[in-house]
């Protein structure tokens, strides 16, 4: 059985290649975790492999493109003017429930690539203005450190890893959340 080749359009294919491949990537990590098939998402996102390490010269690549959106959004919440550090954790903890790929990444990395570090410590400064202020108002106590959060976000991750279901990880993290919320809280 012959099956029909799309034609190659060149150059011109470039960018919507690259967006198939980011959009593929983020669904394969939300569902298999980051060790997910790379041939399956080039084969989601309707392109072949070369296209794929055309644009993601290995699986670290295509993470960071997938999951900078991610640090992106926590970035611009933590920038806006009033935001508090509830909120910011409250946007990592969907994000974790979505896909635990991102987080378990940033605070659990499964090699010591700088570039994933970097990730790391755009979350850690992010939520140091947030534990900053939130200390200053009285909200956590004063020996809780950035750390600490990364901590407890890495806790958090483990544990929905462990969940199938969308709706029990969402229940899941509103339990252990109430429950460091105590650990934490002045």
């Amino acid at each position: 059985m012959t099956t029909a080749r799309r034609p190659n359009r060149g150059p011109k294919a470039a960018a919507h290649n690259r967006a198939a491949l980011i959009a593929a990537a983020r669904e394969a990590f939300a569902t298999s975790g980051y060790d997910t098939s790379l041939t399956d998402v080039a084969r989601a996102a309707g392109v072949g492999q070369g296209s794929l390490y055309r644009h993601f010269p290995d699986r670290v690549s295509l993470a960071l493109a997938v999951f900078e959106d991610s640090i992106a959004e926590l970035e611009a919440l933590a920038a806006k003017s009033g935001t508090a550090l509830e909120e910011v954790l409250a946007l990592v903890t969907e994000q974790t429930i979505a896909s635990t790929t991102f987080i378990r990444l940033v605070i659990i990395p499964p090699q010591p690539d700088p570039r994933i570090l970097g990730l790391r410590e755009r979350l850690g400064a992010l939520l140091e203005r947030g534990l900053a202020e939130a200390q200053r108002a009285g909200r956590v106590r004063a020996d809780v450190t950035t750390h600490d959060l990364l901590l407890a976000i890495g806790m958090v991750t483990l544990l929905l890893i462990e969940i199938p279901a969308e709706t029990e990880r969402r229940k899941a993290a509103e339990r252990i959340w109430q429950m460091l919320r105590h650990g934490i809280e002045a």
